[in-house]
């Protein structure tokens, strides 16, 4: 079975459905390959660290309907055992990251790279828009950051970030997470583990019917 998931590193709920993507699939009898995809919830440049906080007060009407999302989200994600900061939350474009990220998938790394930024982004308060920070991360998992680095400064990856974009839209997806399996069929939004797992119990039924007819 292949996974397509097109999600955003700064998206909290792309956090929570990736954990629960994984716990749907460590349950999975059947053989699972994971890709993720790039998107971008706000494409718009960030010319000097801000706060998550400040950058979505502004977006979503004032600071206290900003703090009740805030709260809803953290409360979801301390079930699933994630933690998100958004204290320390520096908010980013994630252009770059996600360049990182396909740089890391030749190497095999990417759901590793992907996991750290995360972990930077939500409860560390690293600007993953920076590339020397981003440069870090990749070191913190092993990968060699002077490599990520030289990466980073060249156009290297642009090409695969804008073409999992465009994918995006001409599948129409308007919202992260969405999952796309075996190219065919979509789960939208981080849905429960038993959920997903019941989805892909009942694709994998389908696919073994069609191939029996």
């Amino acid at each position: 079975m292949d996974i397509q998931v097109w999600a955003d590193v700064v998206c909290p709920w792309c956090y929570i459905g990736k954990k629960r993507l994984e716990k749907a699939i460590a349950e999975f009898p059947g053989e699972v390959a994971v890709t993720f995809r790039a998107y971008q919830l706000d494409a718009s440049p960030v010319p000097v660290p801000v706060r998550t906080k400040d950058a979505l007060a502004a977006k979503f009407g004032g600071r206290e309907r900003a703090e009740q999302m805030f709260a809803h989200v953290t409360s979801i994600a301390a079930r699933d055992g994630l933690r998100l900061d958004f204290d320390r939350s520096i908010a980013a474009n994630t252009f770059d990251a996600h360049r990182l990220i396909a740089w890391a998938a030749g190497q095999g790394r990417q759901a590793d790279l992907l996991d750290a930024l995360q972990r930077a982004h939500f409860t560390k308060g690293i600007d993953i828009g920076s590339r020397p920070a981003l440069a870090q991360v990749a070191g913190s998992i092993g990968l060699d950051p002077a490599a990520a680095r030289a990466y980073l400064e060249s156009p290297a990856g642009t090409d695969a970030v804008n073409t999992d974009l465009a994918e995006a839209r001409e599948l129409g997806i308007t919202s992260v997470p969405t999952f796309v399996i075996d190219g065919k069929y979509a789960i939208q939004g981080a849905q429960e583990s038993a959920t997903i797992l019941a989805a892909l119990e009942e694709i994998a039924r389908r696919e073994t019917v069609d191939i029996d007819q």
